[in-house]
C-alpha cells in the first residue's frame, strides 16, 4: 500500500481543507494584557523619641598641678621620694641642708634674749623719775627721755622677736613637702644639687589624677544654634541630663566612667571662634593621663517627635539640595524637598518635608518620575529600627 505525501493528501482533501489550513497557519498570537503599574517598596514614617548628643574633640588636665620649688638656698641633702609615685600632700619630698638655718635661728634667739633683758632696768628709771617729776626733784626731761628709753627697749625686743620668726620660717622651708596628693614626675635635681629660692625651674612637678579634668572646644556658633533650639522647645532638656558627658577615648572605646559638666566659658577664643566646655571625670585607675586626645559625647536635648527617613530614600539633585519620592494616598508618585539635620545610623533626621504617615519610597527607584502610578509594599525594616530603643543621634 502507498503512503500518501503532505501534497497528495492536500489535493485529497480538496481545495476547501487547503484554504482552510493555509488560514490557520497565517494567523497571529493573542495579545498579552497590558502591563500593571511598578512595584516600589516604601517605609511609613512614624515620630520617634531621639536623643541628639554631639561629639567634642578636647584633651585631658590634671585636676590639680603643683610645681614645687624651693623657697630657701642650699644644697640638697637628700631625695625621700620615687620618680612617677603617688605622694601624700605633706609629704617629704627634699631636704634642704638646714644648718646655716639652724644657726640664724639660735642668732635670732640670743638677739631676742638680749633686747628682752635691757626692758627691766629701762622700765624701773622711767617709773622712778615719773614718781619724782611729780615732786620737782629731777626734770620733766629726763623723765621723758626715760620713757623714750623704754620705748626702746620693748621696740627692739619685738624687733627681735620678728627676727626670730623669720629665721625659723626659713628654716621650716629647709625641709620640701608636697602642697597636694597626686602623682609625682621627673625629679630636676638630685642629691648634692644648689638650689635657690623660687627658682624658675621646679624641682617636680605633682599632679592629682584622679578625678580629671575633660576640657574641650565648641563653636560658638554651635552654642547658639543649641539655644536657639532649645527656645523654640524643639528639644528638650533636664539640668540633670544635660550635666552627663561621656567619653570616647583615642581609639574610639568608650570610657568606663561619666562624667560631669563643670561650666562653660564665658569669653569666646578669638583664633578659632570657639568656647571652652570643662568636664570631670573619675580616673580611680589612672587611665586617663594629662595631655590625652579624647572624644566627649554631649547630649543636647530630646526630640520627642523627631522623622527619621532612610538614607537609601534621599537622593541629592545637581545643587545638592536634598529631595525624596513619596507614594502618595492615590498610588502617585510626589517629589518632597526636604531639610535634613544629622545623620544617625543609616536615617537622616528630617528637619522639614516629611511628615509622619508619609510613605518613603526606597526600593525601585530607578526609573520613577513624579507623578507615575506605582504600587507601594512594605520594604525589609532599615537595620536598627524594629524594637531599637530610642534613637540616639551624634554630631561631629
Amino acid at each position: 500500500m502507498r503512503v500518501l505525501s503532505s501534497h497528495d493528501r492536500m489535493l485529497f482533501l480538496g481545495p476547501a481543507a487547503f484554504v482552510a489550513a493555509l488560514a490557520l497557519g497565517c494567523g497571529k498570537p493573542a495579545a498579552p494584557p497590558p502591563p500593571g503599574p511598578p512595584e516600589v517598596g516604601v517605609v511609613t514614617l512614624a515620630p520617634e523619641r531621639v536623643v541628639l548628643t554631639t561629639e567634642l574633640p578636647g584633651r585631658t588636665t590634671p585636676y590639680l598641678v603643683a610645681e614645687v620649688r624651693p623657697q630657701v638656698h642650699g644644697i640638697l641633702q637628700k631625695r625621700h621620694f620615687e620618680e612617677g609615685a603617688d605622694v601624700r600632700a605633706g609629704e617629704l619630698l627634699y631636704q634642704i641642708d638646714p644648718a646655716p638655718y639652724q644657726a640664724a635661728v639660735a642668732q635670732a634667739e640670743a638677739a631676742l634674749a638680749m633686747a628682752e633683758a635691757n626692758v627691766p632696768a629701762a622700765r624701773s628709771r622711767a617709773e622712778r623719775l615719773r614718781g619724782l617729776v611729780a615732786s620737782r626733784a629731777v626734770g620733766a626731761q629726763d623723765a621723758e627721755d626715760a620713757e623714750a628709753a623704754l620705748r626702746q627697749a620693748e621696740a627692739s625686743v619685738a624687733a627681735a622677736r620678728a627676727t626670730l620668726d623669720s629665721a625659723r620660717i626659713q628654716l621650716s622651708y629647709t625641709p620640701i613637702r608636697a602642697p597636694i596628693s597626686g602623682r609625682s614626675g621627673r625629679s630636676s635635681v638630685t642629691a648634692g644639687a644648689l638650689v635657690t629660692a623660687y627658682q624658675p625651674v621646679p624641682l617636680v612637678t605633682i599632679q592629682q589624677l584622679d578625678p580629671i579634668y575633660v576640657d574641650v572646644a565648641q563653636s560658638s556658633a554651635e552654642v547658639l544654634r543649641l539655644r536657639r533650639v532649645l527656645s523654640s522647645g524643639v528639644l528638650t532638656r533636664d539640668d540633670r541630663s544635660a550635666k552627663r558627658v561621656r567619653l570616647l577615648l583615642e581609639d574610639g572605646t568608650p570610657y568606663a566612667h561619666e562624667g560631669t559638666l563643670q561650666f562653660q566659658d564665658v569669653t569666646v577664643a578669638p583664633t578659632t571662634g570657639s568656647v571652652t566646655l570643662r568636664m570631670v571625670f573619675p580616673n580611680p585607675d589612672h587611665l586617663l593621663l594629662p595631655g590625652m586626645f579624647v572624644r566627649a559625647v554631649v547630649e543636647e536635648g530630646v526630640d520627642e517627635a523627631a522623622i527619621l527617613a532612610p538614607q537609601q530614600g534621599v537622593t541629592r539633585d545637581p545643587r545638592g539640595n536634598a529631595y525624596a519620592l513619596v507614594a502618595g494616598a492615590d498610588g502617585k508618585v510626589e517629589s518632597r524637598e526636604l531639610q535634613l539635620g544629622r545623620a544617625i545610623g543609616s536615617r537622616w533626621l528630617v528637619e522639614s518635608g516629611l511628615a509622619p504617615g508619609d510613605r518613603v519610597i526606597v526600593d525601585g527607584l530607578q526609573f520613577l518620575r513624579p507623578g507615575m502610578d506605582v504600587s507601594a509594599v512594605p520594604a525589609g525594616e532599615p537595620e536598627g529600627v524594629a524594637g531599637a530603643p530610642p534613637a540616639a543621634g551624634t554630631s561631629r
